[in-house]
């Protein structure tokens, strides 16, 4: 990085972080501590919302998966629109009318504390690991970009973020994440067009190649359940995903319980409903982009770049550096082919085979990259965007698409951490421990509670490792619980004949029959958000039949 790059990247950061603490800096109420005085237009709820969703892992893990699986993973936001306007149909009335400052209060006035504390707990234990993710993500850029120790970065990240959190509540949080957007867009909008400007065919042909190559497959119409991506699992997955996301996470429903009016908080969710498959659609259609500009420029066969410079200096070194050169030499050989194709579309049978010869290649790389140190990590894909950055984009750009990025983190994780201390603190310290302090008590334990889920994020981000790709980590996550939490508040809004001790023992139920099938099947983890929540309601219901047979004999 140059010193213009540097500049650039402080002082984004600088006047974003300084201008959210100053314009919040007066936080004296719980209210206004933790629901920004109930004063924030759609435009900022509609931003806040999309950016706690953007994180890191979206801009520096989306282009990967694109670019070694496709367009396919679009399908995971299908459901998103119908389940917002459920949500602003039905549930969101429900909160304003109620005055909640958690969604979670909402189930102790349905059914009782118990059910209470199970869903506030389960959304901590989901949440408070993603949070770890979303600090791991921006952690793995700046170890890489300044070739420091990966657990220093997690814990400077970490830091940094929770400072930035304590400091002016979620008004601040919300205030900073508009500028944080409008960084975000203005950075990914200039690398794809450095990119187009970089590929040696024209858009159209681009896109050619890359239907050509099997990138551009965006809908698969199949009903295999083990397929992780498919229009039905992101229809039915999705949907109920997507409704437990936005309708059931504090993380998001604090968002726009800081709404001025229903219409607001209304105004503000319709505008992820028409935003958000857009905006997904453009990053991964930067990855496919980022896949056809390396079929015309050297192309690595590994793209963590310190990982593969300790193989070279192994005792595997020369049998890697042999593969490498085999991989240059097809390569250079499908850019040939390639090049021919765009003009011609002749030779389609030869591009694809060898586009197979060099996965062949990666993989057999990956298999020596493991000979050589077992403790190396093999899954490359969340460095394929950040490779792009460091290597091909011109001074200045760099600077702004670490800012991006970081920015990202900023935002996802601040609403994250805010969000978990909220929970912790209405929902256990003041419901159950202490429910007759001050406001400024009440205040002062939800600072402390955001100190203490930051250092556990810390902690889980220091013992993370790259799944299988960051975006899908975070997904997986979310749906071993979403399911469950899901299917509780489904039997409290709609099923008025489901006691409190039924959807408690249900929800119990369900959730180990979820974490039971993600250890022991295959299935699709998208559907996991569909069972857990229809077995809450079907051991429920079974669980209230018993019981009203019981009572009545």
């Amino acid at each position: 990085m140059q010193f213009l790059d540097w500049l650039v990247l402080i002082s984004t950061l600088a006047l974003i972080v300084g201008y959210g603490s100053w314009k919040t800096r007066k936080n004296k109420s719980i209210e206004s501590y933790l629901l920004g005085d109930k004063s924030l237009k759609w435009g900022a709820i509609g931003l806040s919302v999309m950016a706690t969703q953007a994180s890191a892992i979206t801009f520096l893990s989306t282009p990967g998966q694109a670019f070694e699986s496709g367009m396919g993973f679009i399908q995971i936001y299908f459901g998103l629109p119908i389940a917002i306007v459920i949500i602003c149909a039905f549930i969101l009335p429900i909160y304003y009318r109620l005055r909640v400052y958690t969604a979670y209060e909402y189930l102790e006035q349905r059914f009782n504390l118990n059910t209470r504390l199970l869903a506030a707990f389960l959304f901590l234990v989901q949440r408070g690991l993603a949070a770890g993710i979303t600090i791991y993500a921006p952690a793995i850029i700046l170890s890489t970009v300044l070739g420091w120790n990966l657990n220093l970065m997690n814990i400077a990240v970490g830091v940094l973020v929770i400072v930035y959190t304590v400091s002016g509540g979620t008004k601040a949080v919300t205030m900073t994440q508009k500028w944080q957007m409008l960084v975000i867009l203005v950075g990914m909008v200039a690398a794809f067009g450095i990119m187009l400007s970089m590929i040696p065919l024209s858009f159209g042909q681009s896109l050619d190649v890359a239907g050509m190559l099997g990138k551009m497959e965006a809908v698969d119409l199949s009903f295999d359940i083990n397929n992780r991506y498919t229009i039905w699992s992101g229809l039915a997955g999705g949907l109920f995903l997507s409704l437990s996301y936005f309708g059931t996470d504090q993380s998001q429903v604090q968002r726009y319980l800081g709404g001025s009016s229903l219409k607001e908080s209304r105004l503000g969710l319709l505008f992820n409903a028409w935003m958000k498959i857009p905006m997904q659609f453009f990053i991964l259609l930067t990855g496919v982009m980022l896949f056809v500009f390396y079929q015309f420029h050297d192309q690595p066969i590994f793209f963590n770049e310190p990982a593969r410079q300790i193989v070279v200096e192994s005792a595997e070194g020369e049998r890697f550096q042999n593969l490498e050169n085999e991989f240059n030499a097809v390569h250079k050989s499908k850019e040939a082919l390639l090049f021919n194709y765009s003009e011609t579309g002749e030779g389609s049978e030869k591009i694809l085979a060898l586009n197979a010869e060099e996965m062949d290649l990666r993989n057999r790389a990956k298999e020596v990259i493991k000979a050589a140190d077992p403790v190396l990590e093999t899954k490359d894909a969340d460095y394929v965007f950040i490779s792009f950055i460091l290597r091909y984009l011109p001074v200045g750009i760099v600077g702004l698409l670490l800012a991006v990025i970081l920015s990202a983190a900023m935002s996802s994780t601040a609403g994250e951490l805010n969000a978990l201390a909220s929970t912790t603190t209405i929902d256990f310290y003041k419901r159950v421990f202490h429910p007759n302090a001050t406001e400024a008590h009440y205040v002062m334990a939800s600072r402390l509670f955001t100190v203490m889920w930051g250092l556990l994020a810390i902690g889980f981000a220091l013992s993370a490792s790259l799944l299988d790709n960051l975006i899908q980590a975070v997904n997986i996550l979310g749906s071993l619980f979403y399911g469950s939490i899901l299917g509780i508040f489904v039997a409290a809004f709609f099923i008025k004949s489901i006691g409190a001790r039924a959807v408690f023992l249900g929800g119990i139920v369900s959730q180990s029959f979820v974490i039971f099938l993600y250890l022991t099947s295959d299935i699709g983890f998208l559907w996991f958000n569909f069972i857990g929540c229809g077995m809450v309601l079907l051991t429920s219901a079974i669980i209230q039949g018993l019981s009203s047979q019981l009572k009545s004999s």
